[in-house]
């Protein structure tokens, strides 16, 4: 293996950061990437490379809610699995293709969006088929594990993949259907691209731990036996909240998943049980309505009529005063610019569906506001989680609520520089950060809070009133939202920073930790190293005070089990430099490889993002064998050309006592 120098080392570690801050969020974060015109319709994805004459696969995004749909067509007839509420799109693609769309699959109950199985039942006179262990209240085929559905040139098999859900399936697509091996699988939940569907979202209905082990089973004794170059499809991308880690990839295949996939390397039931449940995202509260919903057959929906009724401003001023919610679909700079009191800001470029379904609690009246476009648009595209009824709008907008003489609110826009200059000299206001904690703690402008904005009516009540908070996020968006939350808790001076981390990053200013400059001179990120440990010194730690420390061994998993330091636990190297959990304790973290040089990129990465000590053995477990006088004999592992002598013992294998042995890091979240 090539021994890396210092300078190297270093070159390795910022291109590894800025993967790492890439993967942070910052700039192309998975908010922002919904935060298009085309994110927010339908849209095709990908055309199977086997189309032919009488075979068409299609597969369709709705980047908003991160899901994916798909259509699949032969003999003239069309199978759509697991579509969104609006099917405009399968309609019409299926029409120009010559295709009758005769079938709708449900891979399982959804509970991120309401799926469009019945709108497709009474627009096409499609069969709805469903596994029978969902027990649906809606007409429908119901399926078992082994059934085919089989149409053209197409045999689709049902398998039950419970994990997610109890009644979770994946479709195995055969074609030509005499084929041995499936063409391609749809997942649904059951498997993403870098994750697994998250276990917890039934309740007391059925425990997380008791999914997980169905989702175990599902993996071990079904998917995992495809061959690795089995294509598969699933049923979310980045930014769902269905799972955590989830890549934004639109395709996999089962041998990368089994290389790839840190859920799918646990081997032990216990240890896939534990990283499976831990460290989940909150769901939010509209989710188990939307699942009861689509298991018991969403009402239909006349999509001509969708926009909700004008009120005049005083009736909106007297439903807000009985506590009806207003949200206001503008964009961050005009609802900074004023907006109706105690208005939330949900700006229709973005997530929107799936923050009014965080914020505003289920079946809450609520009141859109916004131009005639953007209520209409508002009014649409909340009826693909279940918001179906608004209240009403805000006739006038703005203009008319301040013709009425009722009360307006402004937001204060700070330009990064501006922000920049007051936290050196000591004026800057309370700097709330409201992304999740994973993003926050992978990047941040400098020592501020951290109080996500789905906490933030509870967190915010730790701060004063009277004080002015300013509040930041990636692109401002989120932010501005939770501006208006501490506006609606009563804060009087509250404040945006303009354009978010990204701005400021654009910018040239310092991350974590600022570094002095003039307005000349281009702000540098802080580079911090880890320390270099020479082994004598870490022999004597491991020997005097064992259990202080933290040691991470980032070697391959086949050489650790050869041959490993006591106490030491094995990590792969990317999930190191990902997982918050690392960051956090007072205990030094010592990175050991095999010659020291990914140790130490992995080492500078880390020591950017935390102040907790971070270590690298100098020269590796080489250095260290090297530097001993015989406590251990010599390891193939470290250097094939040695070879023990007969008489020798067996390599240590991590025989450090208890005590000493630290507690594995867990799991976090990505994120949405």
């Amino acid at each position: 293996m090539k021994r890396f120098g210092l300078v190297e080392c270093l070159r390795m570690g910022i291109l590894l950061a800025a993967a790492s801050a890439k993967a942070a969020g910052l700039p192309g974060d998975t908010e922002a990437l919904a935060h298009s015109d085309e994110a927010a319709n339908v849209q095709l994805v990908k055309e199977t490379e086997q189309k032919s004459a009488d075979f068409v696969f299609r597969q369709y995004n709705l980047g908003v809610l991160s899901h994916y749909s798909y259509l699949i067509g032969s003999g003239g007839e069309a199978m759509i699995v697991d579509p969104a509420r609006d099917i405009g799109r399968y309609l019409t693609d299926a029409q120009k293709l010559g295709l009758k769309i005769t079938r709708v699959y449900l891979t399982h109950s959804h509970a991120d969006f309401v799926a469009g199985h019945m709108e497709l039942a009474k627009a096409a006179g499609a069969e709805i088929i469903a596994n029978e262990a969902t027990k649906a209240g809606y007409p429908h085929k119901p399926v078992k594990d082994g059934d085919a559905i089989t149409f053209g040139t197409v045999r689709a098999v049902v398998v039950t993949t419970p994990g997610h859900t109890p009644d979770g399936t994946c479709l195995y697509v055969y074609h030509p259907a005499a084929e041995m091996n499936p063409a391609f699988v749809l997942t649904g939940d059951t498997l993403f691209i870098g994750s697994v569907g998250r276990p917890d979202l039934m309740g007391d209905g059925m425990s997380a731990a008791g999914l997980a082990e169905m989702g175990y089973h599902s993996w071990k004794d079904k998917l995992s036996r495809l061959p690795d170059d089995t294509r598969f499809f699933p049923a979310h991308g980045a930014g769902s909240l269905c799972g955590a880690h989830l890549s934004d990839k639109p395709v996999s295949t089962i041998g990368e998943q089994r290389k790839e996939n840190t859920y799918l390397q646990h081997q032990d039931l216990p240890s896939y049980i534990m990283a499976v449940i831990d460290g989940l995202p909150d769901a939010p509260q509209y989710f188990k309505h939307n699942a009861k919903m689509n298991h018991d057959g969403p009402p239909l929906v006349d999509w001509e009529k969708t926009a909700p009724s004008a009120l005049a401003p005083a009736e909106v001023a007297a439903l807000a005063h009985k506590g009806a919610w207003l949200v206001d679909a503008r964009d961050t700079k005009p609802f900074a610019a004023g907006h109706p009191a105690d208005a939330i800001n949900i700006g229709i470029r973005g997530r929107f569906e799936t923050w009014t379904g965080i914020m505003i609690p289920w079946g809450d009246p609520f009141v859109l506001i916004g131009s005639d476009g953007e209520v209409q648009e508002a009014a649409f595209r909340l009826k693909r989680i279940g918001y179906d009824a608004p209240a009403g709008f805000l006739q006038g907008g703005l203009d008319g609520w301040k013709q009425a003489g009722l009360p307006v609110r402004y937001v204060k826009m700070v330009h990064p520089k501006d922000l920049y200059q007051q936290m050196q000299t000591g004026t800057a206001p309370i700097i709330v950060d409201v992304r999740l904690p994973t993003e926050w703690m992978g990047l941040r402008i400098g020592n501020v809070l951290n109080m996500p904005l789905n906490k933030l009516f509870a967190d915010g009540k730790r701060l004063s009133k009277d004080m002015p908070v300013l509040t930041v996020c990636n692109s401002a968006y989120r932010s501005s939202m939770g501006a208006a939350v501490l506006q609606k808790m009563g804060f009087t001076n509250v404040l945006n920073m303009e354009g978010g981390s990204e701005a400021w990053i654009a910018d040239g200013l310092p991350t974590l930790s600022a570094s002095a400059h003039d307005s000349t001179t281009p702000a540098v990120r802080a580079v911090k190293l880890p320390e270099r440990l020479a082994a004598a010194e870490l022999k004597r730690m491991m020997m005097d005070i064992p259990g202080t420390f933290e040691m991470i061994d980032v070697r391959p998993p086949a050489q650790y089990a050869d041959f490993s330091l006591p106490g030491s636990i094995n990590a792969d190297i990317a999930d190191l430099i990902a997982n918050p959990a690392y960051l956090t304790g007072a205990a030094p973290l010592i990175i050991v490889d095999r010659d020291g040089s990914l140790a130490m990129a992995a080492g500078g990465i880390l020591s950017q993002k935390t102040g907790r000590p971070i270590k690298v053995l100098y020269g590796g477990l080489e250095a260290y064998w090297n530097d001993s006088p015989a406590p251990l004999p010599p390891s193939p592992a470290l250097n094939p050309t040695v070879k023990p002598a007969a008489a020798a013992p067996s390599p240590a294998k991590s025989a450090a006592p208890a005590s000493a042995v630290p507690e594995t890091p867990k799991k976090k979240s990505a994120g949405c």
